[in-house]
């Protein structure tokens, strides 16, 4: 047993669950209102399902947006699976929920951003200032950068940008 509560990765697995019952219910009964989702995962995650050809274009990070056309919204345990369009073909992707490292709702202006977790994430030998070694790692998915070039609409400058929760002001 630790001498102590590893609050970090509690918050991290709670908010994970925050957005497996997002997904679910978008997956039972669509999306409301004007609710949409950028959606940024790490693209090296094992587990992550994406075509040959995102791997090559996006080898580290991946930008998804939930919002006009997406079908067969799955979700599972793990993660979910969507199939989306990329210049008028289907794509299914399988993310795993431990690859996200964005999730935003820019309609509402909600954002959850998941820093990197030594414990999760084992093969990660933090040193030095680990706040900006965690900023490094998992930054603020940039909607108007990193947005897929097949759904415009869904980069609509009137929106205000997303508050994005960090876990460092937690933190001792």
């Amino acid at each position: 047993m630790s001498d102590t509560i590893d609050y970090g990765n509690l918050m991290h697995d709670a908010m994970r669950d925050l957005i497996r019952k997002v997904l679910g219910d978008v997956a039972a009964s669509g999306l409301p209102g004007e609710h949409h989702f950028f959606i940024n995962f790490d693209t090296r995650h094992d587990g992550v399902e994406i075509a040959n050809w995102m791997h090559d274009r996006f080898p580290d990070d991946m930008t998804i947006v939930l919002q006009h056309w997406f079908e067969n919204l799955a979700v599972s345990e793990d993660g979910f699976s969507v199939t989306l369009n990329f210049g008028d073909t289907p794509e299914t992707l399988f993310i795993p929920f431990d690859a996200i490292n964005t999730f935003v709702d820019p309609s509402v202006e909600f954002g959850l951003r998941f820093e990197m977790q030594d414990d999760h994430h084992p093969d990660l030998h933090l040193a030095g200032d680990q706040d900006a070694i965690a900023e490094e790692a998992a930054p603020v998915a940039d909607p108007e950068r990193d947005a897929p070039d097949t759904d415009a609409d869904a980069q609509d400058p009137s929106h205000k940008e997303a508050e994005i929760v960090r876990l460092d002001s937690f933190r001792k």
